[in-house]
């Protein structure tokens, strides 16, 4: 906390920061009423750091969630800003795609974190596809200045047209640091948060939605205007040999591996500039695109009837490099070496989910697995989880075993998630649990281990504790599935007795009808500071 006042007493000392933390910073400058979001490497830091700078920042259940705060408040008038990792905006998908049609009064800027090379993601989609799909405009920073700047100018366009913009992260944007001037660009102070009645511009039933989206792309169609001629796309001249179109990270890839280049670095890419491409390309005897992921910017360019090279197809997996874009500028297409093997990862010695996952081997049960740190239970000496798809999909996936298998089979078949994956997504799958039981029941398992373990211990509405960790609402697992008419409901420490706990777990198997078992136990590495939350929070209310 401290380190990070006495970098906001200072405007114009430059500062090392994460991408992270350059957005932070900007959203903090630009006097942002609200972020929220859901913690996702390689996001999660912008909103810790945004609260530690004194901004409003919340964690909400999911992102379809935050993104709906957010266009609350922009609604009335004032600024929000919601964070997510690449996947995370599939769950944000819905109301994305028709807050681009509404008439915002306030900024509404969407962080993607996308994560190329899957460090820490089940796939490795490109984020770029929904500003095209949506109709957002979307900037790509290519550092952590940029981040700060291209947060502001998002801020500042959002408010000009009255529409959501995306800011498109990645991997290496996020985490590396570089150094940071504040008070580079300068935008207008927030407004006074307000309501307007404007039933055409915001309630999106067909009648209404029919002109919103044709006012949406005469306003893209003016925004493109702007970035061909104000936007933030600069020209690195060079040889006139060689011209390499790039953004985002890749940028500095470039820069590095083809010094000697032209190079168009494009810091807005939706709506693309198409024509500032062509006249970049017109100058240069060899047009090349390097990008990381698809061949976005390529696709792009060659709509428009744009002559670009594309980067070989081998180029399109994990993230780029200086010695990965030197192979691309020759077209060297020798595969590549495999990563050197590292210590593979595991559950941490002690981890109360040991205890459970050995309960499940022993019984042979196939088991819907879900997003967490006890995805590491597919992994020897386990090897205990049998699918793994998306947040909260254990237990839909499981359920569709259930109802599929032949009895003997579906009765082994257990829905595994964590605490804030339950949260996240998994009340919609209980419900369908209950809605739509399989012949032979079900059994669902919550490791609940009070924290928000794999993205570095945040809270969630089934902690009690805000993302300060001070007290609030608590979401009791049980108490809803009780609620909702489950009968079998068991709470459990797994750690405990684990020959009972697995006793409890055949019983459950045993038996046509549905269960809910809940294996509380607190995350070793989480415990400490839980206790003292707790401690603390106990003493304010004394």
């Amino acid at each position: 906390m401290v380190s990070y006042l006495n970098f906001l007493s200072s405007e114009n000392t430059p500062r090392l920061l994460s991408g992270d933390e350059a957005v932070a910073l900007a959203a903090y400058d630009a006097g942002v009423a609200l972020g929220t979001g859901y913690p996702g490497t390689p996001s999660t830091e912008i909103l810790e750091t945004f609260a530690k700078l004194g901004g409003k920042a919340q964690w909400a259940p999911n992102e379809k969630v935050a993104l709906e705060v957010a266009i609350g408040v922009s609604m009335a008038g004032a600024r929000s800003i919601v964070t997510m990792k690449h996947v995370g905006l599939n769950v944000a998908a819905d109301p994305l795609f028709t807050v681009a049609y509404i008439r915002l009064d306030g900024a509404l800027v969407i962080v993607s974190a996308d994560d190329p090379g899957m460090a820490s993601s089940q796939n490795e989609q490109d984020n770029r596809r929904y500003a095209v799909a949506a109709g957002v405009a979307m900037f790509e920073p290519s550092d952590s200045q940029e981040a700060y700047e291209f947060t502001l100018r998002a801020i500042e366009l959002s408010e000009r047209w009255q529409v959501p913009v995306l800011l498109r992260m990645t991997t290496r944007v996020c985490h590396s640091k570089t150094i940071v001037r504040r008070g580079t660009l300068k935008i207008a102070p927030p407004q006074t948060p307000h309501f307007e009645h404007d039933f055409s511009s915001r309630v999106m039933i067909p009648a209404y939605a029919r002109p919103a989206h044709h006012r949406l792309r005469k306003t893209l169609a003016e925004i493109a205007a702007w970035n061909e001629q104000e936007g933030p796309n600069e020209i690195v001249a060079g040889s006139s040999a060689l011209g390499i179109v790039t953004s985002g990270i890749s940028f500095q890839h470039v820069r590095e591996a083809a010094p000697d280049a032209s190079v168009l670095k494009l810091g807005m890419t939706n709506p693309l500039p198409v024509e500032k491409i062509r006249a970049f390309a017109a100058g240069v005897k060899r047009c090349l695109v390097v990008e990381e992921g698809d061949p976005y910017i390529v696709e792009g360019a060659r709509t428009a009837g744009i002559a670009v090279e594309s980067k070989p197809e081998i180029f399109r997996f994990g993230e780029l490099n200086v010695n990965r874009v030197r192979k691309i500028l020759v077209g060297d297409t020798t595969p590549e070496p495999k990563r050197a093997p590292g210590k593979p990862p595991a559950l941490c010695p002690g981890c109360p989910h040991r205890s459970a996952y050995t309960a499940l081997k022993n019984l042979n049960c196939i088991v819907a697995g879900d997003i967490g740190c006890y995805s590491l239970g597919v992994l020897p000496p386990f090897e205990a989880l049998d699918t793994l798809v998306c947040m909260g999909g254990a237990i839909g996936v499981g359920l569709g075993l259930r109802h599929a298998l032949p009895p003997d089979q579906a009765r082994r078949v257990v829905s595994v998630l964590g605490d804030s994956t339950f949260v996240h997504s998994g009340i919609t799958g209980l419900v369908e649990m209950i809605y739509n039981p399989p012949a032979t029941g079900h059994v669902l398992l919550i490791l609940d281990n009070g924290t928000t373990a794999m993205t570095g211990m945040q809270e969630h509405p089934g902690t009690g504790r805000t993302l300060d960790h001070a007290p609030t609402g608590k979401v009791i697992f049980e108490d809803l599935a009780r609620s909702l008419g489950v009968r079998n409901v068991y709470v459990a420490d797994p750690t405990q007795d684990e020959a009972g706990f697995e006793h409890l777990i055949q019983q459950c198997l045993d038996r046509s009808e549905l269960s809910v078992v809940v294996a509380r136990r607190n995350c070793l590495l989480a415990n400490r500071a839980i206790r003292e939350y707790e401690k603390c929070n106990e003493e304010q209310n004394d």
